[in-house]
C-alpha cells in the first residue's frame, strides 16, 4: 500500500485547524459586533491560507484533496460576502417579515 506523506491521525489535525480557526473567527465577529461581509471576507482569508499552505507544504500531495475543498470554501464565501455586501439582511427586516406574515395568516383565519 503507497503512503501519501502524512498518516491518519495528521490527516485528522490537518482538517481540526482551518475548523478552529474559521469558528474562533465567526465568534470574535460575533462577539465584537463586525458585519457579516467582514466575517465572511475572514473566513475565507482563512480558507486561502490554509489551502495554499497545505498544497504547499504537506509532501507528496498529501492533502491536495483537503487543499481543493478548503479553496472551494473559500470561493463560496467570497460569493456569499459579496451578496451579503450588494443586499444586506438586518434582524430588523426578518423580524418585520415574520410579523406581516403572522398578520397575514390571522387575517386570513374566518372568524
Amino acid at each position: 500500500m503507497s503512503h501519501n506523506g502524512i498518516d491518519l491521525d495528521q490527516y485528522i489535525l490537518l482538517i481540526i485547524y482551518p475548523s478552529i480557526a474559521f469558528f474562533a473567527i465567526g465568534f470574535i465577529t460575533k462577539k465584537i459586533d463586525l458585519r457579516k461581509t467582514v466575517t465572511y471576507a475572514l473566513q475565507a482569508i482563512i480558507c486561502f491560507g490554509f489551502s495554499i499552505g497545505y498544497y504547499l507544504f504537506i509532501p507528496y500531495g498529501g492533502a491536495l484533496g483537503l487543499s481543493l475543498i478548503l479553496g472551494l470554501f473559500g470561493i463560496l464565501l467570497v460569493i456569499l460576502a459579496r451578496k451579503e455586501k450588494v443586499s444586506p439582511v438586518t434582524t430588523d427586516t426578518m423580524e418585520e417579515t415574520e410579523g406581516e406574515e403572522m398578520r397575514r395568516e390571522e387575517g386570513d383565519k374566518p372568524s
